[in-house]
């Protein structure tokens, strides 16, 4: 099983002075990440941290931040990545389940919880920060000393300049990552990558990408970007807080020479608008567009394959405890006729099978080690209900996304995409809302292509095509043409809870 952390030493070992990371006025080769990797962890290790300890994270993703986080893993350390947002009752619950000896933070996150005042300022704009410079814990703050850090608290920048250590030991199987995915304060789950199984996952995506030198991969996403500097591409990061849905023209003048890039189907959407509005040119070059993290509808697909001919859009199916599990083009997911969400094949050396009731259950090398507190994986329940078209895997819908009218169980994800592609349609999203005896009513929310389209004749189209494409036990009770989805998380997928309640208060108000 290939080491995440050595074999990004290797490459940066065989590939010296090439660029490896750029972000702003930031720029790193290879050798100068390898010998800050591994700097940063003999002063870790040198400052006490031993194998196995937990590491809280909530530093920004910029080229120190990478190293930092880089060098906790080389030490024999795990990286906790905690949320500062999340609100004090669920990060006291995170901190008890994890129980880490170290934090690392931003030096400005450490000043502006330690001060009442600026601790006031947050919460009146919502934020409400846990008190990080109290954690009974060593502290690593990362940019220049503020106010508030902690005394006693280790430079990042210092560490990286620390004696290199000579030697890393492969540790595949040794913990590395912990990510929160969800649970409530009394019972937060937390999944637990290997440095082993995050090393499979991240060179099975760059084998799917053919990522090589002299690849420029623009991201700031860890799944993309770390599989770039394993395989000798250039990493190049957007400015923090650039969000493409909120600045689309700017994030896509950064395309401009990338060959590579990642983003959520909402963000693309953004991206896409200001391209056919001539706000910005389409980036030339660009080979490869990955999106994931929410269901991608073929009217986007559609508008990505007229907007940028040259480029290959794929899709990607996975989720926090095995990724990548399967790619799409939007060329097969386009020809698929239907019924269901075409996923695509497997990649190597995952495995897929259906579980009784329908279930997607996979396994595989990027297979996590598993939940913390909990005992090991050998697969993945998914919680996705699909078929097995061939080698392929067609999603169905979620299982606690099903529908229940009388005596029919109907799972909107086996016809959301079709009803996506007829004419005048952007997006489809069915619901259930309360009946009259206990089951549900079957809603159908849909978004017009054209903005301009009259309701009620878009309406009435979809009602009269719906025949064609949907079971006729599974047909809708009513079509409701909303401007948008509500969407919800950093990855915007459609927010069914916000919809039900979106569409109860129009059915209220006819």
């Amino acid at each position: 099983m290939t080491d995440l952390i050595t074999a990004l030493l290797a490459t940066c070992d065989a590939r010296g002075d090439a660029p490896a990371l750029r972000a702003d006025s930031a720029r790193l080769t290879y050798r100068g990440l390898g010998a800050r990797i591994r700097a940063t962890a003999a002063g870790l290790r040198a400052a006490g941290l031993a194998d196995g300890d937990r590491v809280l994270f909530s530093v920004r993703p910029e080229p120190a931040g990478v190293v930092l986080a880089l060098g906790i893993v080389a030490a024999g350390g795990t990286v906790v990545f905690a949320d500062p947002g999340a609100g004090p009752e669920l990060f006291a619950a995170r901190l008890a389940h994890t129980g880490p000896r170290w934090a690392a933070a931003e030096s400005l996150l450490y000043g502006v919880s330690a001060w009442r005042a600026t601790r006031r300022l947050a919460r009146r704009r919502g934020v409400l920060l846990p008190a990080y410079d109290r954690l009974p814990v060593r502290h690593v703050y990362a940019g220049r000393w503020l106010p508030g850090v902690p005394r006693g608290a280790l430079s990042a920048a210092r560490l990286a300049r620390f004696p290199e250590l000579s030697t890393v030991d492969d540790a595949a199987d040794r913990e590395a990552l912990v990510v929160f995915t969800s649970g409530t304060t009394a019972a937060p789950r937390a999944v637990v990558h290997t440095r082993g199984s995050l090393g499979a996952g991240l060179s099975v995506l760059a084998g799917r990408c053919a990522l090589g030198p002299p690849d420029v991969v623009h991201t700031d996403q860890l799944m993309l970007g770390l599989p770039a500097l394993v395989a000798g591409a250039l990493w190049t990061m957007p400015p923090y807080g650039l969000a493409p849905a909120a600045d689309p023209v700017r994030y896509a003048a950064g395309l401009t020479g990338v060959s590579h890039t990642f983003c959520v189907p909402a963000d693309f959407a953004a991206v896409l608008d200001a391209i056919d509005a001539g706000r910005v040119a389409a980036p030339g070059g660009l080979r490869h567009i990955l999106l994931g993290g929410a269901p991608v509808g073929p009217s986007l697909l559609r508008r990505a394959r007229q907007a940028l001919p040259g480029t290959e859009i794929l899709s990607v199916y996975g989720m926090t405890e095995i990724l990548p599990v399967a790619t799409a083009s939007a060329e097969d997911k386009l020809a698929h006729p239907g019924p269901g969400d075409l996923a695509g094949a497997p990649l190597p050396g995952v495995r897929a099978r259906l579980a009784d009731d329908g279930e997607l259950l996979v396994s595989g090398p990027n297979l996590c080690l598993g939940y913390l507190g909990e005992p090991p994986l050998t697969e993945h329940a998914t919680g996705d209900l699909a078929r097995l078209d061939g080698d392929r895997i067609v999603l169905i819908g979620r299982k606690k996304d099903m529908i229940i009218r009388g005596r029919v169980n109907i799972y909107p994800g086996l016809y959301e995409p079709a009803i996506a592609r007829l004419d005048g349609v952007a997006q489809a999203v069915l619901v259930g809302l309360p009946g009259p005896f206990g089951d549900e009513r079957v809603a159908l929310a849909v978004v017009p292509a054209d903005p301009a389209a009259s309701p009620e004749r878009l309406a009435a189209a979809v009602r009269a095509a719906l025949p064609g494409v949907v079971d006729a036990g599974a047909l809708p009770d009513a079509v409701y043409v909303v401007a948008a989805i509500p969407v919800a998380g950093r990855t915007s997928k459609p927010d069914r809870d916000a919809l039900r309640t979106l569409l109860e208060a129009q059915c209220a108000s006819r």
